[in-house]
């Protein structure tokens, strides 16, 4: 076969290759169609268009092509017309197979033996050959010279219909027609019909298949498929152009912190926000808890206000979400500003409206003053949330029309009073019923209540009121009472020598563990009779205190002291000298807090004091301890300097001008107490001494503070306000005391914590002092 091909391979000449085709005039094979039964075929469809939408056809040189299974599509089409055919015995193609091959059907052909070069170009066959010919009925073809090359051109057309009918007789395979889109029909037209890949591979645009029902059924199926895709490319335009719309116009009724940004463009937004919010930046947000409000400084607790992002959550900034699409049109959207928040700063905020305002829980308790049961009710606590709180910090902040609430929330006790009342009686009271013996080796002691019963307390224990014992407590008594068992053993200690700490080494002693009888004690104290025994060995004791212990709490130097005065008195004297003789040498470790009722105890002629002068019910009036108090506002003062942090402090009810205006403290066994906390990184060591007074001189009292100093403390104060006159009392009782009146007044008192230099703690206590009322001793006169 030749590699080369004739440029019109449907026109005789010379050059032209042999070819698959028979004269019009010779018989069809059997099932094979004419030329002039396939002219017939194509109707009145054009002639170019309906070889455009052709299957290209194989050329063979060795094999005859199969026109036989042709089916005209209808018989109203336009008639073959009559004229010169191609008759050359050139064209007929011997068969040089006498037996006959089989001819290769239209299905069998492969792409590759498609020669497009085979196909006339559409503009080469005549549009409408009928037509032409009707032009002018009385024309003679051999008057025009022409007319023979127009008789050859529809010669050439109507055989190339007749192929093309050919190989559109048989329809694609049905999976063809599943898996292909149903393309639109269109009329046909005179012009040359631009084709696409899917025309050439079935023929659907243009000519339907003949003969076959597979596509009439299948085009209801194609059209939806068309109707979805329809659909789906109309959404997806819609989806796209939606999210470009977005960030060039804020959503419909937007308000950002009450200001209308409503349809604005982003710019017109900001604008606007920054022209009404900026400058309430400044603004604090107040909280109230009861009679106590707080002033949150948004500067302080880290708050500023972020425009840009404010107006993009707002809608201001481009999005793929849907209903950022559809705000644009509908509905109302309120947005809180956006903030650009410090946490750190925030949280210190919020803790400093937890401290003021949370209460801890009082949890049911049974302690042993004098070796008995005493019980202490059980109360709920009360506690900031603070995320809640710190939460609405920033909702009210830039917005805030009126004080809002600091969200707290009810802490519960472990345990109520119905089961401390049981605990009364099922642990407490057998607790301490009877001594609890001892065996250690061959000997017994017995251990009386009163050696275990400071250390014991019943108290909350997963839930339900338990017995414990602290080894730290019931180790001296546990040594005094066991004296007879091996040798006691010493605590270290931090003593002050030539005004330098030093440590005191402990040292080991021979006798009860103090862990180990706590934990022996417990399960026998509600036992009775022989069960009330435990058996121990003596051991070497370490001392509670060690001597790694002290020099672990890196006690270096002075970090506070106050020094007060006071007349001569001698009740001051004994008073002031005992209290700082329990005072001197306490020791608080980093965390603990410091109790001076704890500490030095109820004063009481036992302990060591003797009677003087207190105030009591806005008078002075003479009660055991009296003079105390000048110890504590020396305590107070001295912890003040030191940087530790302030638990609970009294002012005196009137103010006293031996001491600090408004720095000053008092205490009142059972209901008044001194408290502070070891905030620092150390410990802290409380060195405290009098310096008596004599007749006509003034005594002394000093209280110091050593540790690692940690803060550099400055105290300042406010103008005194709101004066209150005195009024005059008159009492004729026999202990009455003459009092001289004193002016009332409220004062601030201030204190700045810095570290290196940089404010790191501000603090305002604020002291109200009464009016002291001049008191006559006598009855009161009459009027006349």
């Amino acid at each position: 076969m030749s590699d080369e091909r004739p440029e019109r391979p449907d026109v005789e000449g010379p050059d032209s290759a042999p070819r698959q085709a028979r004269r019009p005039d010779s018989h069809p094979l059997e099932g094979e169609t004419t030329e002039q039964e396939a002219f017939e075929a194509t109707g009145d469809r054009h002639l170019d268009d309906t070889f455009t939408d052709a299957e290209p056809f194989a050329e063979h040189d060795d094999a005859e092509l199969d026109l036989g299974d042709a089916t005209p599509a209808d018989d109203t089409g336009v008639e073959a017309q009559e004229g010169p055919v191609l008759e050359t015995p050139d064209e007929v193609v011997a068969d040089d197979d006498p037996e006959g091959e089989p001819l290769e059907d239209e299905d069998d052909l492969d792409e590759d033996d498609v020669d497009d070069d085979s196909v006339p170009p559409p503009h080469a066959i005549d549009a409408d050959p009928a037509e032409d010919e009707q032009d002018d009925p009385h024309e003679d073809p051999d008057a025009d010279p022409d007319a023979g090359r127009r008789e050859e051109t529809r010669t050439r057309s109507a055989v190339a219909a007749a192929l093309a009918g050919s190989a559109l007789s048989t329809p694609p395979p049905d999976e063809e027609l599943r898996d292909e889109p149903e393309d639109e029909v269109f009329p046909l037209h005179g012009g040359p019909h631009e084709e696409s890949s899917a025309d050439h591979h079935n023929g659907d645009a243009g000519i339907p298949p003949a003969g076959g029902e597979g596509s009439a059924q299948d085009r209801p199926r194609r059209r939806g498929r068309w109707a979805l895709l329809a659909a789906a490319v109309v959404l997806g335009g819609l989806y796209v152009g939606g999210y470009f719309l977005t960030g060039t116009r804020m959503p419909a009724d937007a308000s950002i912190g009450g200001v209308d940004v409503g349809g604005l463009s982003p710019a017109a937004a900001r604008a606007a926000v920054d022209e009404e919010l900026t400058p309430r930046e400044g603004d604090p947000v107040t909280l109230t808890h009861g009679d106590e409000s707080f002033e949150i400084d948004p500067a302080e607790a880290g708050l500023a206000l972020d425009v840009d992002a404010s107006v993009d959550q707002a809608g201001g900034a481009r999005s793929w979400d849907p209903r950022d699409m559809v705000a644009l049109f509908f509905g109302s959207h309120e947005h809180a500003p956006a903030l650009d928040v410090d946490d750190a700063a925030l949280k210190a905020a919020v803790d400093g409206v937890a401290e003021a305002v949370d209460v801890p829980v009082t949890e049911a308790l049974i302690t042993f003053p004098e070796a008995k049961p005493k019980p202490r009710a059980p109360k709920p606590g009360l506690v900031v949330r603070k995320g809640d709180t710190a939460q609405l910090v920033q909702d009210q902040y830039l917005v805030q029309t009126d004080p809002a609430k600091v969200p707290t929330a009810v802490v519960e006790p472990a345990v109520d009073e119905d089961g401390l009342e049981r605990a009364m009686t099922e642990v407490a009271e057998p607790a301490v019923a009877e001594p609890v013996t001892i065996e250690v080796g061959d000997k017994d002691v017995d251990l009386p209540v009163t050696a275990y019963a400071p250390a014991l307390t019943v108290e909350p224990v997963d839930g339900a009121m338990a017995p414990v014992i602290d080894p730290e407590k019931l180790a001296e008594p546990l040594t005094d009472a066991t004296t007879g068992i091996g040798k006691k053993a010493v605590d270290a200690t931090v003593e002050i020598r030539d005004d330098k700490p030093v440590v005191v080494p402990g040292k080991e002693g021979v006798g009860l563990q103090p862990q180990e009888m706590a934990e022996k004690l417990v399960p026998v104290l509600t036992e009775t009779g022989d069960q009330r025994t435990v058996q121990v060995e003596a051991k070497v004791v370490e001392p509670v205190f060690t001597t790694e212990d002290a020099k672990a709490l890196k006690i270096v130097e002075k970090i506070g002291e106050f020094t007060t005065e006071y007349p001569h008195a001698e009740y001051r004297n004994v008073n002031q000298g005992r209290a700082a003789e329990i005072l001197n040498g306490t020791i608080l470790k980093p965390g603990e807090t410091f109790s001076f009722n704890d500490t030095v105890g109820e004063r009481t002629a036992a302990n060591g004091f003797t009677t003087g002068s207190v105030i009591n019910n806005g008078r002075f009036q003479d009660e055991l301890g009296g003079g105390v108090s000048q110890v504590v506002t020396t305590t107070y003062n001295a912890a003040f300097f030191a940087g530790l942090e302030d638990v609970e402090h009294h002012p005196h009810a009137f103010y006293i001008d031996r001491y600090p205006v408004g720095r000053e403290a008092t205490v009142y066994f059972g209901s008044l107490d001194l408290r502070f906390r070891n905030n620092l990184q150390s410990g802290v060591l409380i060195r405290a001494f009098v310096e008596k007074s004599s007749p006509g001189g003034v005594g002394r009292t000093t209280v110091q503070m050593w540790g690692t100093k940690e803060f550099e403390v400055k105290a300042g104060q406010s103008e005194r306000r709101n004066f209150r006159a005195p009024a005059t009392r008159y009492d004729d009782s026999d202990d009455c005391v003459p009092q001289a009146p004193l002016q009332g007044f409220d004062i601030d008192i201030y204190r700045t914590l810095s570290k290196g230099g940089k404010v790191v703690k501000r603090e305002t206590n604020t002291a109200n002092y009464q009016a002291a009322a001049r008191i006559v001793c006598g009855e009161e006169p009459k009027d006349d």
